[in-house]
């Protein structure tokens, strides 16, 4: 059973980084020292590559850290590749059906539970060459499958979206779903809290995590306490900005 999960189910603040425009392992190496316990690398708003993205998650899983990709939209082909690489877990956006949904965890799993491609090496186990009987089911139990909903559609599916075996998490994407309700940025929309009370009862009926990405989720009702606290890109330049006004 994957540790990171465990740790949210218990209720422990767990900190996560974003990664964006960094290329290597040294921002790993910062999450690390600043006590983060993952990353997330995010692949749907980076060209960075899946050779990259792989790396760095070989690095996290080397200080002990959890490692989460978040793939582009629908191109779930590079999934087992990075999983292969040192991923530990899938994040798969504007996911809106269960049918999707199923997609994604069958590509995070071996047969008979999924599909992903049979491998006997990996950064996990010190690429020690392993038999599929040990590998197979060791993988199988850590892989992390986060589903992001960021539309109606996928709220309005979430308990169909939450009952998929294989499934770990649901998250919302405030920003996007915000968006799709006409009402871009604002998370005082009455849509908003809506959404967050449909998806959370569906966590909580199909014993699933809940998450909350793009605005601040502490002290809400059937949240699980992930917290992003930014993205390294945004950081960077809050750091640049505030560097330049202390020297004009």
């Amino acid at each position: 059973m994957s540790a990171f999960l465990d740790r949210l189910r218990q209720g422990v603040p767990t900190l996560v980084l974003g990664i964006r425009g960094s290329r290597t392992s040294e921002i790993v190496r910062m999450a690390h020292a600043t006590g983060h316990h993952a990353i997330l690398v995010d692949l749907e708003h980076s060209p960075m590559s899946t050779d990259v993205a792989a790396q760095l998650c070989a690095a996290a899983d080397s200080l002990g850290m959890t490692a989460l990709v978040r793939v582009p939209e629908r191109e779930y082909g590079m999934i087992g590749r990075l999983l292969d690489g040192g991923a530990h877990g899938i994040v798969a956006p504007r996911i809106e059906t269960a049918a999707e949904a199923r997609l994604v965890a069958r590509a995070c799993r071996f047969p008979p539970r999924g599909q992903r491609s049979q491998i006997a090496q990996v950064p996990r186990y010190g690429m020690r060459p392993m038999p599929a009987r040990e590998l197979n089911p060791a993988l199988d139990e850590e892989a992390i499958v986060q589903i992001l909903i960021e539309t109606p559609a996928g709220i309005a599916n979430a308990d169909a979206i939450a009952r998929v075996d294989g499934v770990d998490m649901l998250a919302i994407g405030v920003n996007d779903l915000t968006a799709e309700l006409g009402a871009p940025g604002s998370y005082d929309d009455p849509g908003v809290a809506g959404a967050i009370k449909t998806a959370a009862a569906a966590c909580r009926e199909h014993g699933k995590l809940l998450a909350i990405g793009g605005m601040p989720a502490a002290g809400l009702a059937g949240v699980c306490p992930l917290r992003i606290t930014g993205m390294d890109s945004a950081l960077l330049y809050q750091a640049i900005d505030a560097a330049a006004k202390d020297a004009s």
